[in-house]
């Protein structure tokens, strides 16, 4: 895969994130601040950097119906959740404390539509294109069975407690491990008397 660099660097902004949610909780309250601001750009970071892996996803898997289609849920799964990130950011910026970020988010969730787009459903997309890609690549055997098991258990231990996100971050990188050594096939034109 020729995005190397990005199939290392995304887990290790996901791993950042993490680690800089539990720093920014230690408190007992989570924002505004540092860890807060920083953390959350260390994940728009990641997920920047998964546009550029799930083209190539893509690209491995033959541009088929189902590989277009889990990239553009995935495309804006994270057109969402960089919204929500962004959101964050912009929140922490501007508030005093952790309880005025509370406020401000009370009002940004009562746009109508927000609160699903940005807030739930929205992101669920880009969960479910990673767990689509590694099924795909593991059903064309580009990738071992227990890659897409990987990638669930990553998807899952973050959402059954966001304090598990490191451990997720290094299932993530587990998972692409696969995929580091791995060339883009390139499509190869068979002569029509072949």
């Amino acid at each position: 895969m020729k995005n190397r660099t990005a199939l290392i660097a995304a887990p290790l902004l996901v791993l950042a994130y993490g680690v800089l949610r539990i720093a920014d909780g230690l408190d007992g309250v989570r924002g505004p601040g540092v860890a807060w601001t920083v953390g959350h750009l260390a994940f728009l970071g990641a997920l920047a950097l998964f546009v550029p892996i799930f083209w190539e996803m893509r690209s491995m898997l033959g541009r088929s119906a189902l590989a277009t289609t889990a990239l553009v849920g995935g495309v804006v799964g994270i057109g969402c959740a960089a919204a929500q990130f962004t959101i964050d950011i912009v929140v922490g910026f501007l508030a005093a404390d952790h309880d005025a970020m509370s406020s401000m988010f009370t009002q940004v969730q009562a746009v109508p539509g927000v609160s699903v787009v940005v807030y739930s459903a929205g992101p669920i997309l880009f969960y479910v294109a990673q767990l689509a890609f590694a099924g795909l690549l593991a059903g064309h055997r580009m990738v071992k069975a227990w890659v897409p098991v990987a990638v669930l258990a990553e998807i899952v231990l973050s959402a059954v407690d966001k304090d598990l996100i490191p451990v997720g971050a290094v299932l993530l990188f587990v998972s692409f491990l696969p995929l580091m050594g791995r060339r883009t096939p390139v499509a190869r034109h068979t002569p029509a008397h072949a």
